[in-house]
């Protein structure tokens, strides 16, 4: 017996509603991931100024951090693209 199941864009209503707030919510994560960025660079270089090595370090963090943050929601769809498609030929 072969099922075949894919998904329906059209059978629940408020779908293009729902893909427009997912949308809007990826806008936001990438805002808020620069901000992160700008705020973890002043940190960084404000420790690394006044000689406090502690602060620095929370710095270079913060920025790994927020650019880790943009590089998964930029590349959510994709992942999640791919791994719909390994589950598909399980």
């Amino acid at each position: 017996m072969d099922i075949d199941i894919t998904p329906n864009d059209s059978g629940l209503p408020g779908i293009a509603a729902l893909r427009t707030i997912v949308g809007a919510v990826m806008t936001i994560g990438l805002i808020l991931s620069v901000l992160a960025l700008i705020a973890a660079a002043v940190v960084w270089g404000f420790g690394a100024n006044s000689s406090n090595p502690h602060l620095a370090s929370r710095g270079k963090l913060g920025v790994l951090v927020s650019c880790g943050a943009a590089i998964l929601t930029g590349a959510a769809v994709t992942l999640i693209t791919f791994f719909w498609n390994v589950g598909q030929t399980v």
